[in-house]
């Protein structure tokens, strides 16, 4: 069992905390109340970002002390949005979130996953009919490793992760959200995720 605080409660935040409490982890789920975030970050062993992206940078940033020597997973994507509430540009184009989070906040390790999918295959991978693909990009192996196997109490097989290497390559990853309207208005919104075909 490990102590996971979960920063948002929407739709992502949700799904994740609800799978992962299932699993057998001791998780917390912070609003947007006053302190909230800031209380469930100082407690805990994991830290998952799942607010929006566009303003995940100065919330976390915010946070460096309660975030020390702790692993923070960032499944959220940085982008404008377009007139219909979809991803549009992105953010930080020849960076990443990812990025600019691990600088903000050196002494935690940073793990970018999860962020190549619609949301309800990050709990539910074997659901989709042929086999998704979860990429790892961090710094700090032993947190990537923590993370992988956390992928595994969400149903995601061994042989479906990916190590990308370094937090730089979020870059790739991040950049796949542009693929998402346009799948969206082409087939609806029907879950689907980036798959590596081997």
């Amino acid at each position: 069992m490990t102590t996971i605080a979960v920063l948002g409660n929407g739709r992502v935040g949700g799904n994740l905390a609800t799978a992962l409490a299932r699993a057998g982890h001791d998780v917390t789920v912070a609003d947007r109340t006053p302190g909230a975030a800031a209380d469930a970050a100082r407690t805990a062993r994991i830290v998952i970002n799942a607010t929006p992206g566009a303003g995940s940078l100065d919330r976390l940033a915010a946070l460096r002390e309660e975030l020390r020597d702790t692993i923070l997973v960032d499944v959220s994507n940085a982008t404008t949005d377009g007139r219909d509430g979809l991803p549009a540009d992105l953010l930080y184009p020849g960076s990443s979130l990812a990025e600019q989070l691990q600088e903000a906040l050196p002494e935690t390790g940073v793990v970018k996953t999860l962020n190549t999918m619609l949301f309800p295959v990050m709990t539910s991978p074997a659901t989709l009919s042929q086999a998704p693909t979860a990429f790892l990009s961090g710094e700090d192996p032993q947190a990537k490793q923590t993370v992988r196997e956390l992928l595994t109490d969400l149903g995601w097989h061994k042989e479906w992760i990916t190590d990308l290497g370094g937090i730089r390559t979020a870059r790739a990853t991040e950049a796949a959200i542009l693929f998402v309207p346009h799948v969206i208005r082409s087939t609806g919104f029907t879950p689907f995720a980036i798959s590596l075909a081997r």
